[in-house]
């Protein structure tokens, strides 16, 4: 079971929010563009089109998260699992006022809570989201709903239990259909005018409601009298219940009627944000910063456009772990005057371990903590940053007002004066340490040495005195962006008990450590200013301090001190996680690094390396930290050919190899299992392959380009497999935003790794050899090269009509653009990025290979054009 909350929502609130003035607000900083939200104010839009709270008139600027426990397959997945929602409700909206979020909106399922003529009705969904909006009005997080989702209530899994108007009129005729019309005015009407059950409020009069979206992702067609007729029945609906507050509306998915959508008397529009695509199948590697450089906006000169606020309803990097793509995305809706920005979405607790709900989604506290802790500091962003603020295009390091955003690094940061957020370990010194307040992050920094892999946060209570809250460590054991399923991990949660160095002003290396959460009775003193810990909640105090008046259930901002909750630790036995490298180098020694789950600090791992027919070698791995380990591999071993190897775990004198997890050791004559590591041990000019058909489906991206190709993979005539990239028939109406002279299909291939591996001969390859071929009149292949820079080189190259090598000088690659890709979406984004950097290609930087397929002069009337790719190398 998770650990309890003390927290309770339904009482003693005025009593909170008046001990909280002793302290200081969680995550607000005196350098904010915005305070905290006020407890009950509305909003109004003023002449120029901007929202503001009533009463201090200052600028709406609020950013938070979807979250859909009270619905569909979340809901669904509590049951499975014996977890009570109302429990993990509160657990998650703990966690989301710890990391600063202050904003959430859903899409109501109303296929869950209407029947098919748009009745409301009063059953388990409608009163778990009461109770959701109600926990987070405790938490002062402000609330903007779509009534109506459309969506069948299945995915993952199919569709179950459906009752309303949405399971029989699909998004395409539900708003042309005078039956569906009606029945989403009388569900909008009854929606309103429902009396949450415990709060007391009704939905139109909620003071922390501060909004309606009408409708989620609405799908329309010409002609454009019918969508605006449908607008103005939806907003007379929810006006007629004497709702005054604004109404927003999506503008980003239909922009084929975009024209009637700015003329209708809705107050606001709405606007989603995927630049990496979705459900790519696996993690995206490589920068992918560059595709969130910018939301350019296609109406922004519209004055019907300009003169009302904006808001983004859904945004997410999918199937990306880089704990960097929040804090630009969030700079870049504040440039584009975005007032208001959710996530989508945040996993809830009870299945994160699992990522099931959205494949291509992963956040949560616990279980992708750096992650989590770039949402904390992008919703500084989205606070600090003025509305409009321009910014130039992105360059090598980001770095803008009180933030840094590095890729080489995998590090994003917030450094104020009262406060210091980091998402990975970090040799920055912050600003100034003796005016700091707060202080959060993963990994280390010059403030906190912290071997774990968990989150942590500091909260200074008074001179001298912090509250300290640790999460358990998290561990990658598979992609979390492949297929899921409740019965497989994908994060393993380890309760390690680790020492932290703490290095604040005023605290002296003698502090004292003291217990709160729940059942957490530890009591100590630090030596040289380090302890050891378990997760949990703690106050820290210099030496000498009083600490008696900081207790559990004392206010601190919207949480009390000693809340505290967690997943228990994962019940797996010890598991070694290791990718092997494509290649080794011949003759230099190699180091291999592996992740350790579940092994005890006096565990021996060893690393059992053989040349396939020759040498093996038992090597002892070096425990970097509890949870890492490595081991060199001496050059007198790797010699031209292959090598195979295990990782021995040696427990209570008994061993475990891996892969496989085997009992045993390789080295005993009867050990029988046929897994193991491998590597070619390649000598100096070896070719480098960056991509094989046959090999690398699972981690290269391939596709059409806003519907103008798709891809495939053949076999050719020596029976190999091939990438095959094709271009679609010509659409029967113009695709909105569509550029004619665009790549209509594309391969992109991250080989960073390889390269690394072959570090000492990046500046022996000459050219690069693909093996393909065109078809059926094909348009123009480029080959783009891209850095760890985001700077791109390009060349062009010719393929014949037969399977082919093809040798491209390196030296015939020249600055240029490379393509955003995967696809973003909406598609009036842009699809190419450029950037400067040195004339000539630096190979050792490179790391991402596209192929663009580029459109045929003539297309064929039967057979598609097409391009054929086998393999791409290095020589």
């Amino acid at each position: 079971m998770y650990s309890s909350l003390s927290y309770s929502a339904k009482s003693g609130l005025g009593r909170v929010w008046l001990i909280s003035l002793l302290f200081l607000s969680l995550g607000l900083s005196s350098t904010s563009a915005q305070t905290s939200p006020p407890a009950k104010a509305d909003v109004y839009i003023d002449g120029k089109g901007i929202m503001r709270w009533q009463g201090s008139k200052q600028e709406v600027a609020l950013f938070g998260v979807n979250y859909t426990t009270p619905f569909a397959y979340s809901y669904r997945a509590h049951q499975k699992l014996g977890i009570n929602p109302e429990q993990g409700i509160a657990q998650d909206v703990y966690h989301l006022s710890r990391l600063g979020v202050d904003a959430f909106r859903v899409h109501v399922w109303d296929v869950e809570v209407t029947d098919t003529v748009g009745n409301l009705l009063q059953n388990e969904h409608l009163r778990l989201l009461d109770y959701l909006i109600q926990q987070l009005k405790a938490r002062r997080i402000k609330i903007i709903l779509t009534p109506i989702a459309y969506w069948g209530n299945g995915y993952p899994e199919k569709d179950t239990a459906q009752t309303g108007f949405s399971s029989i009129y699909p998004k395409g005729q539900a708003y042309n259909t005078p039956r569906a019309v009606k029945a989403q005015e009388n569900y909008l009407t009854q929606f309103l005018n429902h009396r949450n059950q415990y709060t007391g409020q009704f939905n139109r009069e909620d003071p922390d409601i501060i909004a309606y979206e009408v409708c989620n992702e609405p799908h329309y067609r010409q002609p454009e009298a019918e969508v605006s007729a449908f607008i103005q029945r939806m907003v007379q609906a929810m006006r007629a219940t004497g709702y005054k507050k604004p109404i927003f509306y999506n503008i980003a998915e239909s922009p084929t009627v975009s024209n009637a959508i700015l003329s209708s008397q809705v107050q606001g529009f709405t606007f989603q944000w995927y630049p990496s695509a979705l459900v790519g199948g696996h993690t995206l590697r490589g920068n992918m910063l560059p595709l969130v450089n910018q939301y350019p906006i296609p109406y922004a000169k519209d004055p019907r456009f300009s003169s009302k606020p904006r808001m983004v309803y859904e945004f997410e990097s999918a199937d990306i772990l880089q704990p960097v793509m929040y804090p630009l995305m969030a700079r870049s809706f504040r440039s584009a005057g975005m007032q208001w920005a959710t996530q989508f979405a945040y996993d809830p607790l009870a299945i994160a371990f699992a990522n099931t709900e959205y494949q291509t989604h992963y956040l949560n506290l616990a279980y992708t903590p750096a992650k989590a802790v770039s949402l904390l500091i992008a919703g500084k962003v989205f606070r600090q940053v003025k509305r409009g603020q321009p910014f130039g295009t992105y360059p090598t390091d980001s770095v803008f007002n009180n933030f840094r955003v590095s890729y080489r690094a995998g590090v994003s940061e917030l450094n104020a004066p009262e406060e210091f957020y980091y998402t990975s370990s970090t040799t920055t010194q912050p600003r100034k340490p003796a005016s700091l307040r707060h202080v959060a992050g993963t990994g280390s920094s010059p403030i906190v040495a912290y071997e774990g892999t968990g989150a942590y946060f500091l909260d200074r209570l008074a001179t001298g005195v912090w509250r300290l809250e640790v999460m358990p460590d998290a561990l990658q054991v598979r992609d979390p962006f492949a297929t899921t399923s409740l019965k497989q991990v994908v994060t393993r949660i380890a309760w390690n008990t680790q020492p932290i160095r703490m290095s604040l002003p005023g605290l002296g290396q003698d502090f004292t450590v003291r217990g709160l959460n729940t059942g957490n009775t530890f009591q100590g003193q630090a030596t040289n200013g380090t302890v050891r810990l378990q997760p949990g909640v703690y106050v820290v105090a210099a030496r000498g301090k009083n600490t008696s008046a900081f207790t559990p259930s004392m206010a601190m901002g919207a949480i009390k001190l000693g809340e505290y909750v967690a997943p228990p630790a994962t019940n797996l036995p010890t598991q070694i996680l290791h990718t092997a490298p494509f290649q080794i180098a011949a003759g230099q020694p190699a180091t291999l690094q592996a992740t350790v789950a579940g092994a005890d600090a006096t565990d021996s791992i060893f690393l059992v390396a053989q040349h396939y027919y020759g040498r093996t070698r038992t090597l002892p791995m070096r425990r970097l930290t509890l949870t890492t380990a490595e081991s060199t591999v001496p050059a007198d071993l790797l010699y031209p050919g292959l090598l195979r190897y295990w990782m021995v775990v040696k427990h209570n004198n008994k061993n475990t190899t891996f892969p496989g997890a085997h009992p045993g050791s390789p080295r005993d004559w009867d050990y029988a299992p046929r897994e193991y590591w491998e590597a070619s041990i390649v000598a100096p000019g070896t070719a480098l392959p960056l991509y094989i058909a046959s090999q690398d489906q699972q981690r290269t991206e391939t596709g059409g380009i806003n519907g103008a190709g798709w891809s495939d993979y053949v076999t050719t005539g020596n029976g190999q497999l091939s990438l095959r990239l094709l271009q679609s028939p010509p659409p029967s109406s113009p695709i909105p935003f569509s550029d004619a002279a665009a790549p209509v299909a594309f391969l992109r291939a991250y080989f960073g790794d390889r390269l690394a591996s072959r570090a000492a001969d990046a500046g022996t390859f000459q050219e690069l050899v693909i093996r393909g071929r065109r078809g059926a009149g094909a348009g123009s292949v480029r080959l783009v090269l891209t850095t760890r820079d985001a700077v791109a080189y390009v060349a062009d190259v010719e393929l014949p009509a037969d399977m082919q090598e093809v040798r491209v000088p390196l030296t015939a690659f020249r600055l240029g653009a490379q393509a955003l890709l995967p696809r973003p979406y909406p598609s009036f984004l842009p699809l190419t990025f450029q950037t400067n950097g040195p004339a000539t290609l630096p190979l050792a930087q490179a790391e991402v290979l596209q192929v663009l397929l580029g459109p045929a002069a003539t297309p064929a009337t039967e057979a598609r054009p097409f391009l054929d790719i086998e393999s791409i190398y290095l020589r």
